[in-house]
């Protein structure tokens, strides 16, 4: 046992919550095949960084227009040059902000999971990737079923 060397890739990694010198606190042990496991199932780095740029473009710009309808109807009220109800600058910035939450979707659902980029606008790729979550969902309930 002596001579018997551990090989700490292998041995599970305790991390102590609490203090460090108190003894009864609780443990967790996390255990590396899970993460080995998680990193081989999910979206590859290529897809997200297309994903995060469609994101970035259809919700950025509702985003920073619906801010900028709160900006432009107070300088237009402030100095004189227009009369514009709360409510109209409520409703067109919500408008605004709308849009922005259905680019959100539109930027996940239309990126190409190919190694091609695809086309501009993406519409080809937003059955397919209805239909891989579809079935992300069905695999999901049959393991918390299972």
């Amino acid at each position: 046992m002596k001579g018997e060397k551990r090989n700490k890739k292998n041995q599970p990694k305790e991390v102590k919550i609490g203090f460090s010198g108190n003894d009864s606190a609780p443990k967790i042990v996390k255990n590396k095949s899970l993460k080995t496991a998680s990193k081989k199932s999910g979206i590859p780095s290529y897809v997200a960084n297309r994903m995060a740029r469609r994101i970035a473009f259809t919700t950025g710009i509702p985003t920073l227009s619906g801010m900028g309808v709160f900006i432009g109807s107070y300088f237009l009220i402030s100095k004189g040059i227009a009369e514009i109800s709360p409510t109209l600058t409520l409703v067109s910035s919500a408008i605004c902000f709308l849009v922005g939450l259905l680019g959100l979707s539109y930027g996940i659902l239309s990126a190409s999971w190919d190694f091609t980029p695809g086309t501009f606008l993406g519409f080809e790729n937003i059955k397919p990737n209805i239909n891989r979550m579809k079935d992300a969902f069905k695999t999901s309930q049959k393991d918390i079923a299972g």
